[in-house]
Order: structure tokens, then C-alpha cells, then sequence
């Protein structure tokens, strides 16, 4: 380990011996991190936290700090385990879990936090999660993989964005998003699906085809079935896709929040 003189390193940390640990940071005696992880300067993890390797960590982010919630007591056992690669730039906070929840904040490989994004308790986000600058998670949200969110965007607690879907900046999604979905505006709503994003992360045409199919079927308004028969006729139509099916399945489970839907589907369900 390499240390700046200036900072501060509790002796019972664990970290690996080719750690970086930049002027005026403050790591705490429940911290572990990974080989090749780098603290640039003012950083502060705390709590029980772990970093994978090779995460960077630059000025005056805070890791590990106790959760924004009024059940929390000092001493509780909560956590914070962030994966392998991951970015995290300037101000960023991302916090322990709760002992009203998971007791544990997951975060997966290769992510990156940017300027002033936020991470609440209890969350559980996928790998290779873009937060752009001040998006924000409340608690217990679960975030798929290769989501993305935008700058000041929110998510309210409890919500699930599902895998390769594209928050818009300044979103504020207080319903849970399908995967490969784009959702806008604020209070969010659906429109269409994360293109841009499927196309960069090589799935195939067809395969994209037979998502907008899918998502057709599901959330067009030429279908005048009510949306649960249209679920189950869809899965019946799609049952040989995995990603179709991925839809339907997040669909079907048991949710905290409803979905979040486009405008007019969203109007008639109100």
C-alpha cells in the first residue's frame, strides 16, 4: 500500500498491497480494498465497505457512510460492497444498507458514478450501471444491467429498472421501467424502447425486431384487450425469445410499485 503522509488509514483495514491512497483520505477500520484500487484525494469510506479491484475513487466522495434512515442506530451491522472497475468520480455518495432492509448495498463490475450521483440503502445495482452527473437512487431500488440513468434524473424506493433501460435526464421514475425501455419526463413515462442502446451492445436485428414486436404488443394502443390479457397473449406469441420473455417475467413478478407505462396507457389505467 501506498499512503500520501496526509492521510488517514485505520490499521485494521484490509487493503491489498498495491493500493493507492491519495493526500487527506480517511479509510475506516471496516474497509477492504481490492488490488489496484485507487483513492485520488479526500476520499472518505467508512462502515463496513468493500471495493473491488481496480475501482477509482476521486475527490470528496463519501463510501459506506450510515443510511439516510430514521430506523438507523451507530453500530448497526450494514454494508456496502462495491464490485470490480467500477468509477467513481467527485462527490458521489453511495450508502450502507439498513437494518429495516437488506443490511447490504450491492453494486456489480464496472460501473461508473458520476459528478454528485447518489446510491441510497439497500439498493442492488447490476454491473456495468452508468449514473450521469446528480442521478439518484432512494432506497431499495434494484437497478439491472447496463442500465443507464441521466443527469438528474431520480428513482423513487422500492423501484425496479429493469436491464438495458435508458432513464432520461431530469427523469423522475416513481414506477418500475421494463428491460431494453427508454422512460422520460417527469413523472417518467415510457417511450419505447432503448434502441441506441441494444444496437451499441450488439443484440442482433432480429432480435430487436422481435423486442419491438413484442413491445408492440404489450403497450400498443391498436389492441383493446385490458394490458393483463395482453401480458398473457404475448407470452404465448414471444415464448421463444429469452429477451421478450425477460419483459413479460419482470411483468409478472410481484412488485413493490406498479409499472411505469406510455401517456395513454397510463391516462385510460388511471
Amino acid at each position: 500500500m501506498t499512503a500520501h503522509a496526509t492521510a488517514l488509514v485505520a490499521p485494521e483495514a484490509k487493503i491489498a498491497d498495491d493500493v493507492e491512497i491519495g493526500p487527506w483520505c480517511v479509510v475506516g477500520a471496516g474497509v477492504r480494498l481490492g488490488p489496484g484500487v485507487r483513492l485520488r484525494s479526500h476520499v472518505v469510506i467508512e462502515g463496513e465497505t468493500s471495493l473491488g479491484a481496480g475501482c477509482e475513487v476521486h475527490p470528496f466522495a463519501v463510501l459506506g457512510a450510515a443510511p439516510q434512515h430514521a430506523a438507523y442506530k451507530p453500530g448497526d451491522p450494514v454494508r456496502l460492497e462495491v464490485g470490480a472497475r467500477c468509477l467513481i468520480r467527485e462527490h458521489v455518495t453511495l450508502h450502507g444498507g439498513s437494518v429495516v432492509g437488506r443490511g447490504v448495498t450491492t453494486i456489480g463490475d464496472d460501473c461508473a458514478f458520476y459528478v454528485g450521483s447518489h446510491v441510497g440503502h439497500d439498493c442492488r445495482v447490476g454491473d456495468h450501471v452508468t449514473m450521469a452527473n446528480g442521478a439518484a437512487l432512494g432506497g431499495h431500488t434494484v437497478i439491472g444491467d447496463h442500465v443507464f440513468l441521466g443527469g438528474g434524473s431520480a428513482v423513487q424506493q422500492r423501484c425496479r429498472i429493469g436491464r438495458h433501460a435508458f432513464i432520461g435526464g431530469l427523469a423522475g421514475a416513481n414506477l418500475d421501467v421494463i428491460p431494453f425501455a427508454m422512460a422520460w419526463g417527469n413523472h417518467a413515462r415510457l417511450e419505447g424502447l432503448n434502441l441506441i442502446g441494444l444496437k451499441r451492445r450488439g443484440f442482433s436485428r432480429e432480435t430487436i425486431t422481435t423486442l419491438r414486436h413484442a413491445y408492440r404488443a404489450l403497450f400498443g394502443c391498436a389492441d383493446p384487450r385490458p394490458f393483463r390479457e395482453r401480458v398473457e397473449a404475448s407470452a404465448s406469441a414471444f415464448g421463444g425469445s429469452p429477451e421478450a420473455m425477460e419483459i413479460i417475467d419482470f411483468i409478472r413478478a410481484e412488485p413493490a410499485r406498479p409499472l411505469i407505462l406510455p401517456a395513454r396507457e397510463r391516462q385510460e389505467a388511471e
